[in-house]
């Protein structure tokens, strides 16, 4: 770039600062100060979750769901009672009963009723809904009739009475009620949700729910403004609302963190800022931190030569020194994971295999599987992850001292999730976090036969599928948690079929007026802001 045009550039960037600042200033000033005000990366596009499978700021807060799971302590989680206080399980695993709280209303003043709960089941297994999310509810009977539009309504759910709700399996299925405390089994009013039509989720005045806030003002791509819920079931929340404002830039939202117009930074956006602030003396003690159930991971897609060998897949797994990367890059907040199951997930395995970071092994690894010269490959990345593409960049170096020659390929997410869906995607660094607690959200999301192709892995065990359908089944937590510890070491150890990173540590920078904030136990960055106050500075 000609320094012409540079001066040009850095011209226009100060000039769109300087708006992009005082626009802040100026929304702030027109709120309560007791207003949070926190940044996201992205709009979210529509609350709807039946219809979105990344953000979730907005439904944690204003929507609910019948069991909610609570973060206990840093990393740690607990089942409780939400919009049903309680429920009974029969013997056979397959009829759950729910019994609603009275006297819950949604924003628009409807009572809560079992036919709500209903009506949000049966709109996300609806073939005309087109949901994202029906993998949490197909295992209810008469889903998959349903879905195929063989039934004009799914059997398995009915209402029992005003305040009682009845779901009955198709099988048993271990992991449901952990399914329905994540924010894709939010519980809709039918009244308003059908009234709004595919307005719901986009136009705030017809988007509902029973949460403790709700959606006040939404400019696309700019801000979401929620305001506290006064009838809110729980009691009204210490904060008067909040203010997610859409930086995409983690530069930009150090800045606004800095000077006072943010209140919450999370260093996830910019790890590379980790150091500026447990170095300050203004910052150091203004750190909340959590560690992250959850894990970073390469995948591997098994159609895609070389890597339809096992000695080539291990040969990768132990080409990259993953704690160097932690270090490196990550500055050490995390610990390396052995496992498809990271560490604060129920059945995690402390004591699995380790895969040694052994370069030399690798290089006769490759030799026997008949690439003595090494070989080339590629690695997706997408384009709106600079933090992806360092990782890809230092695994690159890293896999060139074995003679594997790597093309970082970087397309936008789009073309990538397309590619991937169709199990065509090259190699490619990602990052999950706990939906719920459970084996299930890890092991059968990545590795049972259909989710295997569309996550391009192309793993084929038809043991391993055999394994994971039954241990959906199994009432005995202990022999289903030892089962799913084999299925991994099988997994990750014997067929190299997934390269598990870190875990890393989640760290989030407050303001000092802050009071009672907790790093989600999944690692999110997204959160239930109830229960979080500000107290202004005397």
């Amino acid at each position: 770039m000609s320094y012409c045009k540079k001066m040009i550039a850095i011209a226009i960037v100060l000039c769109f600062s300087f708006v992009f600042m005082t626009g802040c200033s100026l929304m702030n000033k027109s709120t309560s100060k007791n207003t949070l005000r926190v940044a996201a990366i992205n709009d979210p596009g529509t609350a709807d979750t039946q219809m979105n499978t990344e953000e979730y700021n907005l439904p944690l807060n204003i929507f609910e769901r019948l069991v909610e799971i609570k973060t206990s302590a840093p990393g740690v989680s607990e089942m409780v009672p939400g919009l049903a206080e309680k429920w009974d399980i029969s013997a056979d695993g397959k009829v759950y009963t729910f019994h609603l709280r009275q006297g819950v209303k949604f924003h628009n003043g409807e009572e809560l009723t079992a036919d709500d709960v209903v009506y949000t089941v049966d709109r996300m297994l609806n073939p005309k809904t087109k949901a994202l999310n029906t993998d949490f509810f197909d295992m209810i009977a008469g889903a998959k009739e349903r879905m195929e539009g063989k039934a004009d309504t799914t059997a398995g759910i009915k209402a029992v009475d005003k305040y009682t709700v009845e779901i009955t399996l198709a099988q048993p299925f271990a992991p449901f009620l952990a399914n329905l405390a994540t924010p894709a089994a939010s519980i809709y009013n039918r009244k308003a949700t059908e009234a709004a039509g595919t307005q719901f989720g986009l136009d705030p005045e017809k988007t509902v729910g029973t949460g403790p806030f709700k959606i006040k003002e939404w400019k696309v791509n700019d801000h979401i403004t929620m305001v506290a819920y006064d009838q809110y079931w729980g009691g009204k929340a210490a904060l008067d609302g909040i203010i997610i404002k859409i930086v995409p830039d983690a530069d930009t939202q150090k800045m606004l963190f800095e000077t006072g117009e943010l209140d919450v930074f999370n260093c996830d956006l910019a790890r590379t800022q980790i150091p500026y602030f447990e170095g300050s003396d203004k910052w150091k003690n203004q750190i909340v931190k959590g560690p992250r159930v959850g894990l970073y991971y390469y995948s591997i897609n098994e159609n895609i030569k070389p890597f339809d060998d096992v000695r080539v897949r291990k040969a990768f797994q132990m080409a990259i020194n993953r704690q160097e990367l932690l270090d490196k890059l990550y500055f050490g907040k995390g610990k390396l994971v052995n496992t498809i199951m990271p560490p604060g997930l129920l059945g995690y395995n402390p004591n699995a295999s380790q895969i040694a970071y052994d370069p030399q092994k690798a290089k006769q690894l490759l030799v026997d599987a008949g690439y003595p010269d090494g070989f080339s490959m590629v690695i997706a990345s997408a384009s709106d992850r600079p933090e992806t593409l360092r990782v890809n960049e230092a695994v690159q170096a890293m896999l060139k001292q074995v003679g594997i020659t790597v093309e970082i390929k970087q397309m936008d997410r789009a073309s990538l999730l397309s590619t991937r869906k169709q199990g065509q995607l090259p190699m490619y660094m990602d990052i999950w976090s706990a939906d719920f607690n459970d084996p299930d959200n890890f092991i059968y999301t990545f590795f049972a036969p259909r989710n295997a192709v569309t996550r391009s892995y192309n793993y084929k065990n038809e043991t391993v599928a055999g394994q994971l359908e039954q241990a959906r089944k199994m009432t005995n937590q202990e022999e289903r948690y030892k089962l799913y510890q084999e299925m991994e070491n099988q997994i990750v150890i014997n067929d190299a079929a997934w390269l598990p990173l870190f875990s890393p540590e989640h760290l989030f920078v407050v303001q000092p007026r802050v009071k009672n904030f907790k790093v989600a136990w999944n690692g999110w960055g997204d959160m239930p802001y109830y229960g979080i106050s500000l107290e202004e500075s005397k």
